[in-house]
């Protein structure tokens, strides 16, 4: 059996060098996908990380894989003004992580494909709820 370290890292990798290079370009035009830019927290730089989820009242839902060790939530944690691609549109908005929310019973409302994929490759589920403006 694996550690919680060693599969984190091997999904880290598999996410890093195949899965978001080749996400990046169709994330926020798929249903369900989105492109998630956050600001760098040491650079300041834009980070766009694709991601699944889905908009319930104002709000786009979506649930972190690796929690507080994935980047975009750290930087999320020191910047939590955010755009977000969906549907082929920015979106600016407000990140919030929400670390009392059940984010397996979160899951069954998202899109279907990107929530076993995050129960699959997960260690430490976390769910974010990012507030979009008007």
């Amino acid at each position: 059996m694996t550690t919680t370290a060693a599969k984190r890292r091997r999904v880290t990798w598999f996410h890093r060098r195949i899965a978001n290079p080749l996400m990046r370009y169709v994330a926020g035009y798929l249903p369900g996908s989105a492109l998630l830019e956050t600001t760098g927290r040491r650079t300041g730089l834009p980070r766009r990380t694709p991601v699944g989820g889905r908009i319930v009242d104002g709000a786009f839902w979506m649930v972190s894989d690796h929690g507080v060790a994935s980047n975009y939530v750290r930087n999320i944690l020191a910047e939590p003004r955010v755009r977000v691609r969906i549907r082929a549109r920015w979106q600016e908005g407000t990140a919030q992580p929400m670390p009392d929310d059940n984010a397996r019973e979160r899951l069954r409302s998202l899109p279907v494909f990107n929530s076993l994929l995050v129960r699959a490759l997960g260690t430490e589920l976390l769910t974010v709820r990012i507030d979009l403006r008007p």
